[in-house]
This record gives C-alpha cells, structure tokens and sequence, in this order.
C-alpha cells in the first residue's frame, strides 16, 4: 500500500512540476527570441535609415562600412536589395549571406533560412517589417532571418535582410532551461521527501493494527496498538480497535478462567472420590459388583485426565506466554531419549534421523518438547506392536524449523484427517482406548501460539504423517 500510495503521489507531483516547468521554459525562450528580435531590429531599422539616405558612391561605401562592420562584430550576414531584388551591398559570414541572397535572388528556388528571408523579404517590399521570429530554442534555429523596407509605404525603394546567428540567444535559453530543469528536480526531490513522510505518517497506524491483529491471530491476547501519530481518524480507530481488544480478551479470559477455575477445583473433590473408590475395593466381594467397581474406578481416573487437559488447554490459551528462541534438534534428542523406554515397553521402535546439530526456532516455551510429548503418546497408544515410529527434524526452504512424525500403524480414514486436532476428537474405532481427546488439540493450539502450524496427513501404505513448523528465529 505504501508503495502504491508513493507512485501515486509522484505521478501526481511530476505532473504538477511539467505543467509549472514547461510553460514557465517555454515563456523564456519566446521573450528571448523576441528580446533578440527588438534588438536586431534597431540595426536593421538604421541600415534602411542608411540605404534610403544613399543618393550617391560616398554614401554607397558609408552603407558597405557600416554593415561591414556590424557583420564582423556580431558574425551576422546583411544584404541591402532594391525592388527587383538586385543586391545592392552585402556584407558578412558567407553561409549568412548567401542565404539572404539566394532569396533575393530567386525566390521560386528558397529552401530552409533561404524560404524564411524570402520570406522576410516579400513582407519588406510592401512596407512591412519583420515582427516574428521562429521560438528559439538550444537546439535552433541557428539562424534567424529579419528584414526591414527601405522607405516608407508608396516609397519603398528597397529592404534590408539580416540573418543573424542566435548561438548566444540559445545559450541563454538552454542556461536557463537548466536552471529551470534543476529547481524542478530539486522541487519534486523535496515533495518527495515531504510525500515519504506524509505517507509513513499516514500508515504507521495502519501497519502498527496489521501487526496487532496478526499478534491477536497468533493468540497474544495482551497485544495492543500503540502507534499515537496518523489523522484523527486513525487515532480514533486505534482507540476503538483496543476497546474491543480489551474486550475480548477480558471475554475469552473470563471463559478460560473459568475452565481452569473449574478444572481445579473439581480435581480436588475427584481425587477424593478416587481414594474413596480405591479404599472401599478390598470391602467388596468378587463378583459383579466388583467389576463394576473397576469400571467406576476406571472413569473417576478418565474424568481426571480429562480435567488435567482442559486445564492444560486453558493454560495454554490463555496467551500470557511470549515466543523466544528454542533448539528444536536438541528438543527432539532430548524427547526421543525419554520416551524411548516407553516404546521398548511397548514393543514398538522408536527411531531419529537426519537431526542436525542444531536447529533454531521461535516457540512459546517448551513449545517443541511438549508437542513432542503428545504425538508420541498418541504414537504409543494407536500403534500396533512392533510397529515403527520415526521422527525427523529439518530446516525448510523458508527457513522454518520442520519436524516430522512418522508412524506405520492403522492410519485413519482421509475423510477423518481434519478431525484429529478438534478437541474430543476420536475415531470410532478407537473410541476404547484411555485419553481424553485433547492432545493434539493442545499441540495444535502451542503450534499456532508459537506463530507455526500442525499438520497430519496420512502416510503411504498406511499410518499417519504429522508434521510441526515453527517460524525461523
């Protein structure tokens, strides 16, 4: 959004700065082009002044002399012709005079400076004198052709043309197009800077919310926008956005705080109700009711392992712990270590591979460990004897911390695969075995507080693939 609301910006403002920049340059070069033109004209004026005075050879030469030496000064070319076109003097860079000459000469054949003095040169002859040159611009015309009538109205006994060299005039106006393109640039450099800090004004608050609510997402329930800068609106929405953080979290709490609450306070009595059940045992004769004291002793010590998760859950939930850095390589080690025996027991094999010396990644804390704790006790109930068991750790291509579970048991069906992390999930053929349905739940949940994710799937020919992903350090 940033990046978008800045091109937009910049389009906006070099658009503004062309429309400023190019009438602005273009003004320049159309008040030096007619600052030329006036200039030009007073010598073209006193020349016809000159011409329209000569009546005999001494004013010819005073003529030939003064247009001499305003050619030599100024490099210009200056041809004085009469009404039939003859040249009567000409003086100058020979480029310059030719050009007026050959349209003095022929006006059918002018081509290019020789079209213009043609030009200049009809508009002369009937008493009118040049009032408008090309625009003059660095890179040309480079040079101009003006002409002015010898005498006056039914008088007009001649013109003189001048093609004058306009190299200064262009440059000045390439000069002060360059001094035009440099505060151009240093204008849109600054409303660069200044559109920089418009726009990180205007998205701080907006990235410090996108940042909260991924916090919230992740299940940090403390998380809050603190961003005070932004219009008043954003401040507003910040305001109402942490009222309804705090509400909501002040909600989940009070119903997690009742489940622990709940969860440890019934513990207490169903403990007694345990020692109770197991003190009157040697009191009852074999038989029926026997069994049904097993069954009933069975349950109590069910209903407390499911009291154990809940408040495990609730715990977790609760999201008043913060990631930090865990080795999960040295998690794993430590893991399969202890729960090796387990599995001999079991007669099942436990095995590790492909762990690396170390394997760094950000989790709640223990998170690695006690997710372990609950694939691996699933993997003891729901395997078969002699049944294998793997676990594999790795670095993914994103640089998350991988690991893999890998089991070669009875599997679940495909359509069954996303119920297993739902709490009290079970499937119907196992609906038998002891537990209370919310391991992998509370693993789900510690992968998901610690920015990661928990995923099964099933494993060829048969089995079941859990894998755990937790973010890079």
């Amino acid at each position: 959004m940033r990046r978008r609301l800045l091109a937009v910006l910049m389009v906006l403002m070099g658009v503004a700065a062309l429309l400023l920049c190019v009438p602005l340059a273009d003004a320049y070069a159309r008040g030096r082009t007619e600052h030329l033109l006036l200039q030009r004209r007073s010598e073209a004026v006193r020349f016809a002044d000159l011409a329209d005075r000569m009546r005999t050879a001494a004013d010819r030469a005073e003529l030939s002399a003064e247009i001499g030496r305003y050619a030599e000064l100024y490099g210009a070319g200056v041809v004085v012709v009469d009404t039939a076109g003859e040249t009567v003097a000409r003086a100058g860079s020979e480029p310059a005079s030719q050009a007026v000459a050959d349209a003095g000469a022929d006006v059918d054949t002018a081509s290019g400076a020789s079209s213009a003095a043609a030009e200049a040169r009809r508009r002369a002859l009937t008493g009118r004198s040049t009032d408008r040159l090309p625009t003059l611009r660095p890179w040309g015309p480079r040079t101009v052709v003006l002409a002015e009538p010898v005498g006056r109205d039914e008088r007009v006994s001649g013109a003189v043309l001048l093609a004058v060299p306009t190299d200064a005039a262009r440059r000045d106006v390439a000069v002060r197009w360059s001094l035009i393109a440099s505060g151009a640039v240093a204008a849109f450099a600054a409303a660069a800077l200044v559109a920089a800090g418009i726009a990180r004004w205007l998205l701080r608050p907006l990235l410090d919310l996108d940042r909260t609510v991924e916090r919230l997402a992740a299940g940090s329930l403390r998380a809050r926008a603190v961003s005070d800068t932004g219009p008043p609106e954003l401040r507003h929405l910040r305001q109402h956005f942490n009222a309804m953080a705090e509400a909501m979290a002040d909600s989940m709490g009070r119903q997690r705080d009742f489940v622990a609450d709940a969860s440890h306070q019934l513990r207490n009595p169903l403990a007694t109700l345990v020692l109770q059940l197991e003190n009157v045992e040697p009191h009852i004769a074999p038989g029926p009711g026997l069994a049904e004291h097993t069954r009933a002793l069975d349950e109590a010590e069910r209903l407390e392992e499911l009291l154990d998760g809940l408040l495990s859950l609730a715990r977790v939930e609760s999201g008043t712990a913060e990631p930090g850095h865990q080795d999960v390589a040295q998690a794993v080690r430590d893991r399969v270590t202890a729960w090796t025996p387990v599995f001999r027991a079991a007669g099942l094999h436990l095995t590790a591979g492909g762990l690396p010396e170390e394997l760094p990644a950000r989790a709640l804390p223990d998170a690695a460990g006690r997710i372990l704790d609950s694939l691996l006790d699933n993997a003891v109930k729901f395997v078969p004897r002699e049944g294998r068991v793997e676990v594999v750790a790795a670095r993914a291509g994103d640089g998350s911390a991988v690991v893999r579970v890998t089991d070669d048991g009875p599997g679940v069906p495909e359509d069954q695969l996303p119920l297993l992390l739902r709490r009290f999930a079970r499937s119907p053929e196992h609906q038998n075995v002891r537990g209370s349905g919310l391991g992998l739940a509370i693993a789900d949940e510690l992968a998901r507080g610690s920015g990661g994710r928990l995923e099964v799937r099933g494993n060829e020919p048969h089995g079941l693939v859990v894998e755990l992903q937790l973010p890079a350090r």
